[in-house]
């Protein structure tokens, strides 16, 4: 069954080829060409995703982004111009989902989005339900909602998806690569989308983030989930 999705673009070309390759693979597609009629839009009647041009009239993309993130997440897809890495780096640490680089395949684009919906909608019957616990820090799968003590931690559905998966395998090293196979669902990809979301992720569940005591560092290797000390 198709998603319903956003697109988010003032150029009418790209707009139009992304319209007609998604709707072609199912979806439901709308279609705003500025920032800010973007975010009411996405506020007021929120899409399953949302494909989401950087460069935008009255509101840019890292702002729709950023303030997305903070009242209502869903998963996004940017669309980023060749050579903006700090940008794309940026838009992941706001809590993005993927990034495509203009000039781009829409068929890649297509992929992406399959990519991005499938783990937001099935990773956690994929792979089980329940409830994960590592001392203060619960992570409540069906509910999809994470603990930290009485605090709730909101996080973007791939830093969920991410964080599940490492508890699940405790103190199993992955490299960058599996994990981008394991919990993005990519095959290819750039390892420093991995590295951002672990950064985040940190800064959200570690008491000193410069110091991590549950996401670890395997040097040479990747990352593990090292399980706090029973007392």
């Amino acid at each position: 069954m198709g998603a319903r999705i956003l697109v988010v673009d003032d150029d009418p070309t790209v707009a139009e080829v992304v319209v007609r390759y998604l709707e072609r693979d199912g979806h439901r597609v709308e279609c705003v060409s500025d920032g800010a009629e973007a975010l009411r839009r996405a506020l007021s009647d929120p899409p399953d995703l949302m494909v989401l041009d950087l460069m935008l009239p009255k509101m840019d993309g890292l702002a729709v982004c950023r303030k997305l993130q903070e009242r209502r997440p869903i998963p996004v897809i940017m669309l980023t111009a060749l050579g903006e890495e700090i940008d794309r780096v940026t838009g992941l640490e706001i809590g993005a989902d993927d990034y495509v680089t203009k000039p781009f395949s829409p068929r890649e684009l297509a992929l992406r989005v399959r990519s991005v919906l499938r783990r937001g909608r099935g990773a956690a019957a994929a792979a089980g339900t329940g409830v994960l616990r590592d001392g203060d820090l619960v992570v409540d799968v069906d509910a999809h909602e994470v603990r930290l003590g009485a605090a709730e931690v909101t996080l973007t559905a791939r830093e969920f998806d991410l964080l599940a998966h490492l508890m699940r395998n405790p103190r199993q090293a992955f490299s960058r690569a599996a994990l981008l196979d394991q919990v993005w669902g990519w095959s290819f990809g750039d390892s420093s989308t991995v590295t951002v979301h672990v950064r985040r992720l940190r800064e959200k569940i570690e008491p000193d983030p410069a110091a991590p005591r549950r996401i670890v560092t395997v040097w040479g290797v990747g990352y593990r989930f090292e399980p706090t000390p029973e007392p």
